[in-house]
């Protein structure tokens, strides 16, 4: 009888127990949350700590939203910041994408949140301020209201019927723009759909080798993503692995023929991963949260626009002089199809079966 008042009593606290870390988990606000409430970057020394996909940023600085050769879009999100080697390659490389691939501007895309961190919506990676969204859209030869910039089109490059490139809107300067920043040493990956990948293995021609770099990934129909190594003075950042040997366009047909198929009628619904709490990120992150604004932050972070109402699509001076406006994009497509299941990609997460925004 004793014996099983005790039995009864351990399960008793057991549940208790369970019930109890359950309601912690609960009550524990999303990592998410917490680092898109932080709108100036850390007075830190630069550092980019955790993977790409799995933790934050000390120290980031923010893109200027204008330059000669580029524009920053989509001020309301409010993710314009980045480790600054990461600011220095893509200014760098806007001035190299007008030389060598005859582009007259950079639009840039998503690179992170003033103290990196998870996001609320778009991305899985972008944590630690050592990525960046280039479009596929030459930048005009004005300078873009912000309300342009949040609500400008970008189209696809990528028939939606067919998943290949469309021959109508792929132009030959794109795969010098892509090979230009894959021929950078500091690039690590830069990710496509898979149908640019493939238009990039028929056109490279023999120079072949920063074909290795660009990897076939869902979604990125109307820009790529541009991946830099760790920096020094970021020991704890988590470096990707290694590609293997060869340009990859031998291993495109797992992609059209199973990946972007749609999924079965029986394939099990597609679950939402549960949000990534602070306690699962590097132990550095909690102190980045604490640290005070930089010195000067809020006088040189950019102006963020109001909040992009929820219809819109979720992701200087004349340079020229005599340079045609560049034609007004008509509206984008989603060209990727709903992947079949969660499906590890390149970037260490699961991909969602619906392509993420921006």
């Amino acid at each position: 009888m004793a014996g099983s008042m005790k039995l009864g009593r351990a399960v008793g606290l057991g549940l208790a127990l369970g019930l109890a870390l359950a309601g912690a988990a609960r009550a524990e606000t999303p990592a998410k949350d917490l680092f898109s409430a932080e709108h100036f970057p850390s007075a830190a020394p630069p550092q980019s700590i955790g993977f790409y996909s799995k933790g934050c940023l000390a120290g980031g600085m923010a893109m200027p939203k204008d330059g000669p050769t580029w524009q920053v879009m989509k001020p309301s999100r409010d993710r314009a910041y980045a480790h600054p080697a990461l600011i220095k390659l893509l200014q760098r490389l806007s001035v190299d994408a007008r030389r060598e691939a005859n582009w007259r501007g950079l639009l840039f895309g998503d690179m992170a949140q003033p103290r990196g961190g998870p996001m609320k919506d778009g991305h899985a990676s972008h944590q630690i301020g050592l990525d960046a969204d280039i479009y596929l859209t030459e930048m005009p030869n004005r300078r873009l209201t912000d309300d342009e910039r949040d609500h400008m089109p970008l189209p696809s490059v990528i028939d939606p019927r067919t998943r290949h490139i469309d021959l109508k809107r792929w132009r030959p300067e794109m795969m010098k723009l892509i090979r230009t920043a894959a021929t950078e040493p500091e690039v690590e990956r830069i990710f496509v759909h898979p149908g640019i990948k493939e238009q990039l293995c028929k056109t490279a021609g023999r120079d072949r080798a920063w074909l290795n770099k660009v990897r076939p990934m869902y979604g990125h129909d109307y820009h790529f993503h541009v991946r830099m190594v760790c920096q020094p003075g970021s020991p704890n950042c988590q470096p990707q692995e290694p590609t293997v040997k060869g340009d990859g366009c031998d291993k495109l047909d797992w992609w059209f023929d199973v990946a972007l198929q749609p999924p079965k009628p029986s394939a099990k619904p597609y679950k939402k991963p549960p949000p990534i709490f602070l306690s699962a990120l590097p132990r550095a992150c909690a102190a980045v949260l604490k640290q005070p604004d930089a010195a000067g932050a809020r006088a040189a972070a950019p102006v963020r626009a109001a909040p992009v109402a929820a219809a819109a699509p979720a992701m200087a001076d004349d340079v020229d002089g005599n340079a045609p406006m560049a034609p007004e994009p008509a509206p984008r497509a989603s060209a990727a199809p709903v992947p079949p299941a969660a499906v590890p990609d390149d970037e260490g997460f699961a991909m969602p079966r619906m392509r993420p925004a921006g």
